[in-house]
């Protein structure tokens, strides 16, 4: 693997050593962190698991530039699958990651199964207001401080009481995430799609929280609609943190995803999947 995507890594491999199951990679989202899939991992002890920190976050600051495009996500992930056939779990952002090299010029490989979580795809109606200059917004001064940035980020996404509680240590670390999240909150913020879904060529699951904001929601449904054979995974109750509040859930999406790769059964109740136009 190229220097530069040594990347801080979580492995757990399976229980059972002689498990045939595939290698199953989770991709985390914005501001976030290869650990706060700690509480998945655990409940897929069966599975051989990789969660990593995406470039720029936690143990993976380097001294390089951080990423400002898609793409070097995408590079990124596909370096940690280093040719193995595995299933790819994004979450949030690292579901959007995941689409992008699932449908990547060339093929999937080694894609087996995709499963996307509420990923943002800033491109669509939904998302016109969102994260950007919104209506009786000022525009956000292209000189801000990227900790600020991160702080808040994390503010209205998981709330003002919470980052208040936060230690000091937590503070300032997650503020030094601040330049990784603006560099890829302004990659995807583009009128035309980075990819196009309806190239998917592998299976697909995407899933959303009931009690998501609408956004997040309609875009899922979105890809449901636009991604021929595509399963759709409702996590009743949840938001979009559905991996820190509700890991049995949670983890059951993981096992759709992995139940419709190739060679495994499907979950009871749902088709099996077929290629766009198959």
């Amino acid at each position: 693997m190229p220097e530069d995507h040594q990347l801080a890594r979580t492995e757990h491999l399976p229980d059972d050593p002689d498990a045939t199951g595939p290698l199953v990679v989770l991709v985390h989202g914005s501001l976030d962190r290869a650990g706060s899939f700690a509480r998945i991992t655990r409940r897929l002890g069966d599975l051989h698991t990789i969660a990593y920190d995406r470039y720029g976050y936690h143990r993976s600051r380097g001294d390089r530039p951080v990423h400002d495009t898609l793409d070097g996500h995408i590079d990124d992930l596909l370096a940690v699958l280093d040719g193995r056939p595995a299933v790819v779990i994004g979450h949030s952002y690292g579901g959007t990651i995941a689409l992008g090299a699932a449908t990547r010029t060339g093929g999937p490989d080694p894609i087996l199964a995709l499963g996307a979580y509420e990923p943002p795809l800033p491109w669509l109606g939904t998302w016109a207001t969102r994260g950007g200059t919104r209506p009786g917004r000022s525009p956000r001064p292209a000189d801000e401080d990227p900790a600020d940035v991160a702080e808040r980020f994390f503010r209205r996404m998981v709330g003002d009481t919470a980052w208040e509680r936060l230690p000091e240590a937590a503070k300032a670390a997650r503020r030094s995430d601040g330049a990784a999240l603006a560099a890829e909150l302004a990659a995807i913020r583009v009128d035309r799609p980075p990819f196009d879904v309806a190239s998917l060529a592998v299976p697909a699951v995407f899933g959303r929280g009931t009690a998501s904001l609408p956004h997040h929601r309609a875009a899922v449904t979105w890809l449901h609609e636009h991604v021929a054979g595509s399963e759709l995974v409702e996590i009743a109750g949840a938001g979009h943190g559905a991996h820190l509040t509700h890991p049995d859930a949670f983890a059951g999406f993981v096992r759709a995803v992995v139940a419709r790769a190739p060679g495994a059964g499907a979950p009871a109740g749902t088709d099996r999947w077929e290629p766009a136009g198959g």
